[in-house]
């Protein structure tokens, strides 16, 4: 008897959106999915300032990751601004992805993410995956128990832990988000793409993420880069081209000023080092990293400074 020939797996390709409150785990996560670095990561809340799109492509589908900044209650303009980044960026994908570390519990701004979800996703009927992230950050009776005090805090389309750190069920993750997904013609981005951001807003962010290692909790709040010039450097031997990179560190106060600079310059040239090694890698040309630090007076709270800064 001849086996009938088998139906071909259909192509499918769409938008995911992770959500959580700050430091939840979401940029590593994504960085993780897609197996290179497209997000920047800290310890420091309020890390994200962009919907950075993360592209996992695989044989039968395509996903578009948008890593959002954390959903919490905005105490300035940037606060707000940020807020409703994330609920266009939420009503326009396929699948929701709520990130909740493990290695801590269970409290009011998970409890108001659940709400702002119900709330925003009641007439589309989009479902929410809820991920337990950091997983090896805690013994398997903590594991358990938070993945039980999820299962209580709402309806979810399923519940996966992780570890995007040491990679353990990111492909899960990644299979559950992808089950979500419509049925497409083919791919929505190049395959040999990793993500849509610009050069420049990935330079500004490689030099944000150097500069929050080691300030104070207040400083990430009120840090915001800028890339004002990417020039070739003329006179340069043959074979071995040079970019001029300036860069512009935007801060609200003197006193952060010289928190960013350190005591004669040496802080500032521990970011340069660091951003300098990031963005060689990205561009794949040898770089001269200038920075600048500059004050911008409450730049949070003013409408005009934050559509400067991009914002």
């Amino acid at each position: 008897m001849t086996p009938k020939p088998s139906t071909p797996e259909p192509y499918v390709a769409g938008f995911a959106c992770l959500v959580g409150r700050p430091n939840a785990g979401k940029s590593t996560l994504t960085n993780a999915l897609v197996g290179d670095k497209v997000a920047i990561t800290s310890a420091k809340p309020q890390t994200t300032r962009h919907t950075i799109r993360g592209i996992v492509s695989r044989p039968v589908s395509q996903l578009i990751l948008v890593d959002t900044p954390g959903l919490h209650k905005a105490r300035t303009l940037l606060g707000e601004r940020l807020n409703d980044l994330v609920r266009a960026t939420l009503l326009d994908v396929d699948v929701v992805g709520f990130c909740m570390p493990a290695d801590q519990r269970i409290g009011p701004g998970d409890r108001f993410i659940a709400a702002e979800l119900s709330e925003l996703m009641a007439a589309k009927k989009l479902p929410i995956i809820a991920i337990a992230t950091k997983s090896d950050l805690v013994d398997k009776k903590r594991l358990a128990e938070h993945l039980i005090a999820i299962d209580q805090l709402a309806d979810w389309a399923a519940i996966v832990p992780c570890s995007a750190r040491r990679g353990d069920q990111v492909d899960d993750v990644l299979k559950v988000l992808t089950s979500y997904l419509p049925e497409a013609p083919g791919p929505l981005y190049p395959e040999d793409v990793l993500t849509d951001e610009e050069s420049d807003t990935r330079i500004a962010e490689l030099v944000r993420e150097a500069a929050l290692e080691g300030v104070r909790d207040e400083l990430p709040h009120s840090l915001a880069v800028v890339v004002e010039e990417i020039t070739p450097r003329e006179d340069q031997p043959a074979g071995r081209p040079m970019l001029d990179v300036r860069v512009d560190i935007f801060v609200e106060r003197d006193s952060q000023k010289a928190i960013v600079i350190g005591r004669g310059g040496a802080r500032l040239r521990e970011v340069g080092t660091t951003a300098r090694a990031g963005i060689e890698a990205l561009l794949g040309e040898r770089v001269y990293l200038h920075l600048r630090v500059k004050v911008a007076k409450d730049w949070q709270r003013d409408p005009k400074q934050l559509q400067r800064l991009g914002f």
